[in-house]
């Protein structure tokens, strides 16, 4: 297993978190220009190894006084650029962590005989990666979203320590189908997951494309980066494990390990902060409203917000993770 220094030391991009091309996200040489009305703000994307056939792609960026650090999860469709343009503010304050979990963007594609892209399993990936990094401890902050959020949990079980605070949202933490779109409902059940898989696979450019602000009023949808887009276009089916095919693997055993983080609820002690898209779609928010009441957690309701509010309304995102360092 790798050290920090030994990552520091790999081959790796010189970007700038502003207009990232689809080149750079997967060249090991090419340099961006900043954008010419925000301070540059330069990051590196490189692979880090995990041992075990996992080797993540992810992003770090590296200011020389940072006053804590980040680690962004992100959620399906997406691949660590959704944290793109939030890491191009963040990252001039707070040393920046994501990665692309297995099964997207570049990271590996394991089989499934030998990693079931479970909750439990993707819990395993974020410890030997803030343990192989060395950013765990009461200067990291987690912000998980959608699939992110449970493992993140679920680390936190028996590494109470793993990070001074776990921001989560828009995440389905318990068994709860009826909180859950329908066809989050059918992956859920072995019966009908099958259909469920092969549809996400057929429908790869319709979901790419819409899966971001369906459910919204015309008024409060948003466009996303071009180059977010594309680096997800290409992760998609990068190798023998599309993300669709992961996506539905961690559904597979979602059930399973929903069931072991209410059973073992008691034992979280790692503070938690919750914040949902009250119009979310595909987990209502009573599903947020239910963690924060068993957790104590704070719970903020973001006003026509969907799913995705870190790409909708990224300031914020930015605004929680700035109050998670504070005092």
């Amino acid at each position: 297993m790798g050290t920090s220094s030994t990552m520091r030391r790999s081959a790796c991009v010189m970007a700038t978190i502003a207009g990232v091309s689809a080149g750079a996200m997967s060249s090991a040489s090419t340099a961006i220009a900043a954008s010419h009305d925000v301070p540059e703000v330069a990051f590196e994307v490189s692979n880090v190894d995990l041992g075990a056939d996992l080797r993540l792609r992810h992003m770090v960026v590296r200011p020389s006084a940072p006053k804590g650090t980040v680690l962004f999860l992100h959620g399906f469709p997406e691949t660590m650029f959704a944290w793109k343009e939030i890491a191009r503010t963040l990252g001039r304050d707070f040393e920046i962590h994501a990665f692309d979990w297995p099964g997207f963007g570049e990271s590996s594609r394991p089989p499934a005989e030998r990693f079931a892209y479970a909750p439990l399993d993707y819990a395993t990936v974020l410890t030997r990666y803030i343990d192989t990094t060395g950013i765990g401890g009461d200067r990291l902050v987690i912000y998980a979203t959608d699939i992110g959020a449970l493992p993140a949990l679920l680390a936190a079980l028996n590494r109470p320590d793993i990070a001074r605070m776990i921001v989560v949202g828009d995440f389905a933490p318990f068994d709860r189908p009826q909180y859950m779109q329908e066809r989050l409902q059918a992956l859920k059940e072995p019966t009908s997951a099958e259909a469920v898989r092969m549809a996400f696979n057929a429908s790869r450019d319709e979901i790419l494309k819409n899966a971001f602000t369906r459910g919204l009023p015309e008024a409060q949808r948003y466009a996303l980066d071009p180059e977010f887009q594309a680096d997800m276009a290409r992760g998609w089916q990068n190798g023998h494990i599309s993300s669709a095919d992961a996506f539905a693997n961690y559904y597979a055993h979602f059930t399973r390990d929903q069931h072991l983080l209410e059973a073992q609820l008691p034992k979280l002690k790692t503070p938690v902060r919750v914040v949902w898209g009250e119009q979310d779609i595909y987990i209502n928010k009573d599903m947020g409203v239910e963690f924060s009441r068993r957790t104590a957690a704070s719970l903020r309701l973001l006003p026509a917000t969907g799913h995705y509010p870190h790409l909708q309304r990224p300031g914020e995102t930015i605004d929680e993770v700035r109050g998670a360092f504070r005092p």
